[in-house]
């Protein structure tokens, strides 16, 4: 039987917060997170810290991403989030370290139980390791884990875990070969493996 939405309820405590200080995040994420200037990423951060998310230093958040519930968000040291970026964090997302979402990506932690009539919502967590790439435009689907060193190719959308340290990309995304880095010694701007 397909879902009866006017049986759906959201759970008590589901977001996390009340309905006013969910609301007064979705006034200030419009106004003064949206409206502040690009090169205003510390201030960008103290807000998300302001209403609850864990954010390490030195991480750049462009003005267009959008983040549902920011006491929900845990995010690592040099972390990047690019432009139109969604966090959708029904559930917990973190994003480690030295980590970049790129711009267009849709990170969502939530969805529902089409197999129950009621329609249920389910808050499923979503973790991006350290030194992983989230290229342009991809989805990350709810409850998945996306190991230390992955890439994902643009246009990606990524439903079960990515082992650590591969080049994946497709609809659905596979791991497609080993990710090979170059450490680069900042002096002198060379490579050397």
């Amino acid at each position: 039987m397909p879902q009866k939405l006017r049986h759906f309820r959201v759970p008590e405590g589901f977001r996390g917060r009340s309905k006013v200080e969910v609301q007064l995040w979705w006034i200030v994420q419009e106004t003064i997170f949206a409206w502040s200037p690009q090169f205003a990423y510390p201030f960008r951060a103290w807000l998300l810290r302001r209403f609850g998310a864990t954010v390490g230093r030195r991480v750049l958040l462009r003005p267009s991403a959008k983040f549902t519930y920011p006491w929900k968000i845990t995010l690592g040291d040099d972390v990047w989030v690019g432009d139109n970026a969604v966090l959708y964090s029904l559930g917990e997302i973190t994003v480690a370290s030295d980590s970049v979402v790129s711009q267009g990506c849709y990170l969502c932690a939530g969805d529902h139980d089409y197999r129950v009539s009621s329609f249920p919502i389910r808050a499923r967590p979503i973790t991006v390791g350290s030194g992983a790439w989230l290229a342009a435009d991809v989805f990350v689907a709810p409850g998945v884990k996306i190991e230390d060193g992955v890439v994902v190719g643009a246009r990606s959308s990524v439903f079960s875990d990515l082992p650590k340290n591969y080049v994946c990309f497709g609809s659905p995304c596979k791991p497609v070969k080993p990710r090979e880095c170059v450490d680069v010694d900042l002096d002198i701007g060379w490579g050397r493996q």
